[in-house]
């Protein structure tokens, strides 16, 4: 549990100690590489996308519920979905905040994303590398609760990409997920890692992929046999880009929104047919 914390306050703090400007050569400053991305989310992650200072983008995600669920639900779409509405406004080029809230647990999550490092077009920086980290508190009523801070819960995430060509991006995302409260047999903290793509096939449309592995793993409560949980997430979908508008239809296993819902207590496994459709939109305004 040591170890634990000590990696938690890295990831918390390190941002704020290893921001970088970009190299200047022969005195006149380099340019900067497109985003790797078109959204500041792929599918259930987020990306390295940070817009221009006084930019504000309205996010909605929406999963419908498990296809395989055994009753009549129209693959899904009659289970009970989740649904989450956020905001987030760039403050700096560097800096984005945002909020959002989830219909699930009744999540209330104050997040944030920095720009430690961008990626430039003569190749002086290879990579993007973003902080991406939230503040979480579950709004459900104080009975399901023993302490307030049983409410809380965090999640932290450096997200390395990189912008291969006009058509192909990669990006590659350590996390750590904590829970101040879990279930028996639970850890409070969750390392992970998540892989995510974008091949684009018309100037407005792109393929995209989403993978996301944590590491050690939980025994359900009274398991008889022993069953583990969390899966890994799966997700693949289809982007649609318009000028301001980003949308993303998606077929993948990940229910919670939230990343360390995902992360921490995702039971459905893909490829035993857990799967559920969802998508994101995203609209920005350039204030």
């Amino acid at each position: 549990m040591k170890n634990y914390k000590i990696i938690l306050y890295v990831f918390l703090f390190s941002p704020f100690l290893i921001f970088a400007q970009e190299k200047v050569k022969d005195t006149v400053p380099v340019k900067l590489e497109r985003a790797a991305f078109e959204s500041a989310w792929i599918i259930d992650n987020p990306t390295n996308v940070l817009y221009s200072k006084n930019t504000m983008e309205i996010q909605m995600a929406h999963r419908f519920g498990t296809i395989n669920g055994g009753t009549n639900d129209l693959i899904g779409i009659w289970a009970p979905s989740n649904i989450r509405i956020g905001v987030s406004y760039a403050v700096h080029d560097r800096l984005t905040l945002g909020f959002g809230t989830t219909k699930f647990d009744r999540l209330q999550d104050f997040n944030w994303k920095v720009a430690l490092l961008r990626q430039t077009r003569g190749n002086e920086m290879p990579v993007s590398v973003s902080y991406y980290g939230n503040f979480t508190i579950d709004a459900r009523t104080k009975d399901n609760f023993v302490r307030t801070q049983d409410r809380y819960s965090f999640f932290h995430q450096l997200i390395i990409a990189k912008r291969f060509t006009p058509a192909f991006s990669l990006q590659i995302a350590p996390s750590i997920s904590h829970y101040n409260a879990v279930p028996p047999k639970t850890r409070n903290d969750k390392f992970a890692i998540a892989l995510s793509g974008r091949l684009k096939v018309s100037p407005q449309t792109a393929i995209i992929i989403d993978y996301s592995q944590p590491f050690t793993h939980h025994l359900f409560p009274d398991a008889e046999p022993e069953r583990f949980y969390p899966k890994p997430g799966i997700g693949i979908g289809a982007e649609f880009r318009t000028s301001s508008h980003v949308f993303q239809l998606i077929i993948g296993n990940y229910h919670g929104i939230v990343p360390q819902k995902n992360y921490m207590f995702n039971e459905n496994d893909f490829f035993a047919g857990d799967i559920l459709i969802g998508f994101n939109i995203t609209r920005l305004y350039n204030f």
